[in-house]
């Protein structure tokens, strides 16, 4: 089984910063593409930023010059870091990933979530 888990959410003023963490554990033979997701009250689920295993990153555009996505593969665990934030940012924040076993198919993971609320 594989478990992902968030920390790093909160409370924090506009323009301030955050720095998301999603840790994988479990059966993991590879880590594949990762994201990071958002869901906020009266919205569709929206893909905030995704990270090939290379380290290959890409954004929405609304987040574009001020979230940055990496991953430290050695220990199987990807990070956001939010910048500049907006009420608008305000939201649930999920991370997904891509899990290849030795043998048969990758199947998709998500973690619990993490709040993060953008508020003076």
């Amino acid at each position: 089984q594989v478990q992902l888990v968030e920390s790093g959410g909160g409370l924090v003023q506009p323009g301030g910063s955050l720095r998301l963490s999603c840790a994988a554990s479990g059966s993991i033979f590879r880590l594949n593409t990762m994201g990071w997701y958002r869901r906020a009250p009266g919205r569709q689920r929206e893909l905030v930023a995704r990270i090939t295993s290379g380290g290959s990153a890409d954004y929405v555009d609304s987040v574009k010059g001020r979230f940055t996505m990496s991953r430290d593969n050695a220990k199987n665990t990807v990070y956001l870091q939010m910048n500049s934030l907006k009420p608008d940012d305000t939201a649930l924040y999920y991370c997904n990933a891509e899990v290849e076993a030795e043998i048969g198919p990758s199947w998709i993971y998500w973690g619990q979530g993490t709040q993060v609320t953008v508020s003076s």
